[in-house]
């Protein structure tokens, strides 16, 4: 029985420290600030695209902020980083979502990216 333990104890500790881990990716569309713009003619000009990535890591599913809080403060910190002045305004906006598990330990990721316009005066 002493021989049966040890084995299960060495296995369980074994399969914590390998663990597997794949990644998920998952895609949307999100509107930051909702904005309607008629576009007769080309009055805008492409001033630079933007990035920013925000994770959080779970063990055993605790630890860091939820989801949706961390979805909103990647798109905040992308809003931040596009640094808007006079008539600019961002655009195309997208979020990925990355996901990293490995046996006990979850790390999230979320990535937004956007494009920020400028329209002629």
């Amino acid at each position: 029985m002493k021989k049966l333990f040890s084995f299960v104890a060495i296995f369980a500790v074994a399969m914590m420290l390998t663990g597997c881990g794949f990644t998920s990716n998952l895609s949307s569309n999100v509107n930051v600030v909702e904005t309607s713009v008629v576009l007769s003619e080309a009055n805008f000009n492409v001033v630079r695209n933007v990035s920013a990535e925000v994770s959080s890591t779970y063990v055993f599913g605790i630890g860091g902020i939820g989801k949706k809080a961390l979805k909103d403060v990647a798109v905040a910190e992308l809003t931040e980083k596009a640094n808007l002045v006079g008539s600019q305004a961002l655009i195309n906006v997208a979020v990925k979502s990355s996901i990293q598990n490995y046996f006990i330990v979850n790390k999230v990721t979320f990535t937004a990216t956007g494009t920020v316009i400028e329209f002629e005066k």
